[in-house]
């Protein structure tokens, strides 16, 4: 049997590696997508954007579902408040998934350019909607989110939608998006040729010094602007799930005490724009398998950035700081913990198997001649 605080800190990083895999995964597609109706001059280029990450775009989605659902077993208070109080958030987030594979599968039915047209812009909402959604949730949480926890441990979203379009939420919701379309674009770059490649190496070079540009403004704007949480009391790592048995303190400067006390956590964001400016050289200098690769370990830095800076909350409340959660307070039973690691210990490798095994087999450069060829056979 596994200490239960130590099974409680293994699935807060195994929900930090389904988010990072699924930026870094489904990233790439959503980039390709939010790419489509720009990059893409006529159908032909638009069918070698869309056929790049057709094989792959449904199974990277995985990591999405499968994120969802670890949260949901493993912290059901956070996945409750969350998924209750983002409600229309995640409502537009779904709306806009439906508009993905609805978009793959009847985009190529008809050849008339109006309705393909319809269907590009349709699968741009589908993939850069959600991104601009999931950075808008970070910047909220580092922010608080307003909600309290009643006398029957029932969580009450106290905030509205509109409300969580704040500036700061905002400018996480536009880094999230051009850090993807970085990803995205590098991606393009390693599989299109000619005119459309070229295209998508400036993208991506630009995006990629963008990124790391709103990634900075972003940690100078929590330094400056944005107090953070601090459990000052009543914290048991081992204990059961009561968030109201702790004392939590607002302080300037508490989102950089994890890095404060471990300097060695400061490689973390330092990866995100060393990444980031790092694809941005590689692509430029027609390297895209290095740049891709630069890429993905800038969104790994990115988004490991905030977890580890709210460690150990994962959800702060700015209305009642005391019924904020964090994850040695809003977890699922030990034994629930035990059984979900013993699955995921046995199925993760499989998925990692598979996925590099797709990966390999429908890897190579997609061009407008090979669409012309193809054209009954592919998307």
């Amino acid at each position: 049997m596994i200490d239960y605080e130590i099974l409680k800190v293994i699935w807060w990083l195994f929900i930090g590696v389904l988010l990072v895999g699924f930026a870094v995964m489904d990233g790439h597609d959503m980039g390709v997508g939010s790419l489509l109706p720009f990059l893409g001059k006529d159908d032909n280029e638009r069918r070698v954007m869309i056929n790049s990450v057709a094989p792959h775009w449904d199974g990277n989605q995985v990591w999405l579902i499968t994120g969802g659902g670890a949260m949901f077993a493993a912290w059901p208070m956070m996945y409750a408040t969350a998924f209750s109080g983002f409600y229309w958030a995640m409502l537009v987030l779904l709306m806009a998934l439906i508009f993905r594979p609805v978009a793959f599968d009847f985009r190529s039915k008809v050849a008339a350019t109006k309705w393909r047209t319809t269907w590009d812009w349709l699968l741009f909402l589908g993939s850069a909607i959600p991104p601009v959604i999931c950075g808008v949730a970070f910047g909220n949480l580092l922010q608080g989110v307003p909600f309290h926890i009643d006398e029957t441990m029932r969580p009450i979203y106290t905030g509205s939608f509109f409300g969580l379009l704040n500036p700061f939420g905002l400018l996480c919701g536009v880094l999230s998006l051009v850090m993807i379309v970085a990803h995205g674009g590098n991606y393009l770059t390693l599989r299109t040729e000619g005119a459309l490649q070229a295209r998508a190496r400036n993208v991506a070079f630009i995006a990629g010094i963008v990124s790391a540009v709103l990634f900075v403004i972003g940690g100078l704007w929590v330094w400056a602007g944005i107090d953070g949480y601090v459990a000052v009391a009543g914290l048991d790592p081992a204990g059961p799930a009561n968030p109201l048995a702790k004392t939590v303190e607002i302080q300037a400067g508490a989102w950089f005490a994890n890095f404060a006390s471990v300097p060695v956590l400061w490689l973390v964001p330092a990866l995100g724009v060393i990444g980031a400016l790092g694809g941005a050289v590689m692509v430029r200098a027609n390297k895209p398998g290095f740049a891709f690769v630069l890429s993905a370990a800038s969104l790994l830095g990115i988004i490991l950035t905030p977890l580890l800076a709210m460690f150990p909350f994962v959800m702060p409340s700015s209305t009642m700081p005391n019924a904020g959660l964090t994850l040695w307070d809003c977890t699922s039973s030990q034994l629930t913990l035990e059984i979900m690691l013993f699955v995921t210990l046995i199925f993760l490798p499989l998925v990692l198997l598979y996925t590099g095994w797709a990966y390999k087999v429908m890897s190579g450069k997609l061009n407008s001649e090979y669409i012309e060829k193809n054209s009954h056979s592919l998307y």
